[in-house]
């Protein structure tokens, strides 16, 4: 059992930027494949960055250029660092886990775990 504890939320004015953080229990947390994920009011979940053991990233086209993702295996921590933020990027921020697996994953089917959420806002 992997469990997900997300946090760094909060309200940010457009062009401000916010760090996310997703502390995970395990311990290979370093051979999980991860992935954010973000869930706006009235539409469905979708991903938003994902990084394998080895790395690899993905970004969706929305967030490419303004948002990083990363993780520390040393502390099993996933990051994401959330820079120049639009008001479209206001949703319930997640972040999911999947263990021992090295491709990248960017459904929301593919990960068996999956944290509480944090809200991110921002006013225009």
């Amino acid at each position: 059992q992997v469990q997900l504890v997300e946090s760094g939320g909060g309200l940010v004015q457009a062009g401000g930027s916010l760090r996310l953080a997703c502390a995970a229990s395990g311990r290979t947390f370093s051979s999980y494949a991860m992935g954010w994920f973000r869930q706006a009011p009235g539409k469905e979940r979708e991903i938003v960055a994902a990084i394998t053991r080895s790395v690899a990233t993905y970004y969706a086209d929305s967030v490419k250029g303004r948002f990083i993702i990363s993780r520390d295996n040393a502390k099993n921590t996933l990051f994401l660092q959330m820079n120049s933020l639009k008001p479209e990027d206001t949703a319930v921020y997640y972040c999911a886990a999947h263990p021992d697996y090295g491709r990248l994953l960017i459904m929301t089917y593919e990960y068996p775990y999956w944290g509480q959420g944090t809200q991110v806002t921002v006013s225009s």
